[in-house]
């Protein structure tokens, strides 16, 4: 499969499987290391944490989930999020870790469930004609917005949590 979703049923395992994935990893970190600074942050040359990187994900799939609601409303959606631009997308980042600063690492990974979950009920609930069949924000469908900000995030993030975690000779 592409690493592309095309179709519903794509979208959901991709979604699904990337979570899965991290899930397990994020697992063998330790509460008392989940706030250690040694993951490759969302701004060039930054480190973060393994605790900034779920409410990063946490962020950024709440917003998913208020786009759709939103719109499926008529309501007008602020782009990523009201108060930022797209080339803000950093402070988007900065805003999310310190939304979850006070956050225990196993609350963070409850909610991070909790999103997830709720942004697979919408995909399981869309079909291919509104996930796929026209432009829903400039030029990108839904489903591809939906990846964009859920699946992708989930994959890249992993890559750098598992590099942290072969630092920290967890893996």
């Amino acid at each position: 499969m592409s690493t592309i979703a095309t179709n519903q049923s794509e979208l959901y395992h991709a979604i699904h499987d990337n979570f899965a994935k991290l899930l397990a990893d994020y697992q063998r970190i330790s509460a008392e290391m989940s706030r250690d600074c040694g993951v490759e942050g969302h701004i060039k040359n930054t480190k973060i944490s393994a605790s900034d990187t779920l409410a990063y994900l946490i962020g950024w799939g709440q917003l998913v989930l208020q786009w759709h609601h939103y719109r499926s409303q008529g309501l007008h959606v602020d782009m990523p999020k009201t108060g930022f631009k797209w080339n803000q997308l950093g402070m988007l980042a900065l805003h999310f870790y310190r939304q979850y600063r006070t956050w225990q690492y196993k609350d963070l990974l409850a909610e991070w469930e909790k999103t997830t979950t709720q942004i697979l009920h919408l995909v399981g609930s869309l079909d291919d004609e509104t996930l796929y069949g026209k432009s829903w924000y400039d030029k990108w469908t839904l489903g591809r917005m939906i990846q964009f900000n859920s699946a992708s995030p989930m994959r890249s993030t992993r890559t750098k949590v598992r590099r942290f975690m072969r630092q920290q000779q967890i893996i």
